[in-house]
């Protein structure tokens, strides 16, 4: 067996091991746009092509996260070594996105966000670090319910949409979508970060275009909505992140969404057999409508007090565990 194979067997298992989600595919107005798999990390591992897609690749080879320790380094803003989509997708101004993210663990409650950032002429060559984020979809926690923004994705169908605000001026952007899971925010750099980046053209009659904020300022590891204890019952949770901008409120999620046939074999170009170019894209049932979860600028309240945390919170496997079992596969191989 060759050690290409090895490595991508000893992957797939740690994927199976520690994996949490990343955005599988996207719709744009309807059209199916494949995101990045790890199948095509391992195929470029074998010197195989892959196809032009607008998503970004990553290195997330665990399905993993980025964590507060790397809040002012490079991977917080599209992931781990993320590089940029080699096409661009197409959005009208108060058109819809939807993003279809693999198989969401209900133990990774947390809000969830859409960013864009203008990125001049060419996407597929931009420097990530000089990217400037709007905020222009974000959703906590339904005070009402408790319920988390993360937990009303997973009831649907785990896709969230996100409407594109009418007045953005049109152009080529990043779009940046984002998890971030809180089970275990009670502790320093204990929130998750799942960001995920894909090239989108915005077409329209906008004329808006707010100055953004750098990836590498977005969030603090000790935010009031960062660092929290989330095993309370919260009565006031500050939403990460910069002020939503303003134009979102002319859009809004819809209160339901087309069901989208994938074909994703059509939707890129052509690619290995062994590479899976095609994803299963079910019905999608309501998505959580912006009424239905607090959606205020950050600055508007504070931080609960911390009260006792549960003797056994939710952790995420370990990767000392993975390593070893990768080596004992190894071994054996």
């Amino acid at each position: 067996m060759s050690f290409a194979t090895k490595l991508a067997l000893i992957g797939t298992f740690a994927t199976s091991t520690l994996a949490h989600g990343l955005v599988s595919g996207f719709v744009t107005d309807g059209s199916y746009n494949q995101g990045f798999l790890l199948d095509y990390y391992y195929a470029k591992v074998n010197g195989q092509a892959v196809p032009d897609i607008a998503s970004w690749s990553a290195e997330n080879l665990d399905n993993g996260f980025v964590d507060g320790s790397s809040y002012t380094a490079a991977d917080i803003i599209c992931h781990k070594n993320a590089e940029p989509g080699k096409i661009t997708a197409k959005v009208a101004a108060g058109g819809t996105v939807e993003f279809q993210w693999t198989v969401w663990p209900d133990s990774h409650f947390g809000p969830v966000f859409t960013y864009i950032a203008s990125c001049g002429d060419d996407c597929s060559t931009v420097d990530k670090t000089a990217l400037k984020w709007i905020k222009i979809d974000e959703a906590g926690i339904d005070l009402d319910t408790q319920e988390w923004a993360a937990t009303k994705l997973i009831a649907n169908n785990n896709t969230w949409v996100t409407t594109v605000p009418e007045s953005i001026a049109p152009g080529n952007y990043v779009f940046r979508h984002e998890i971030i899971a809180m089970h275990a925010a009670g502790s320093l750099n204990g929130a998750q970060n799942y960001p995920q980046c894909a090239n989108i053209e915005i077409t329209g009659s906008g004329t808006e275009l707010p100055e953004g904020v750098l990836g590498t300022e977005l969030y603090s590891p000790t935010d009031p909505g960062i660092l929290f204890n989330p095993y309370t019952t919260l009565t006031n949770y500050t939403i990460p992140g910069p002020t939503l901008f303003s134009g979102a409120s002319s859009g809004g999620s819809p209160a339901t969404s087309a069901a989208v046939s994938a074909t994703s074999a059509a939707a890129v170009t052509s690619a290995p057999a062994a590479i899976a170019t095609s994803a299963v894209v079910s019905s999608v049932a309501a998505v959580p409508t912006t009424s239905a979860v607090e959606e205020t600028p950050a600055a508007t309240s504070t931080a609960p007090v911390a009260t006792a945390t549960p003797s056994t919170p939710v952790t995420c496997g370990s990767k000392r565990k993975v390593r070893r079992h990768a080596r004992d596969i190894s071994k054996k191989m």
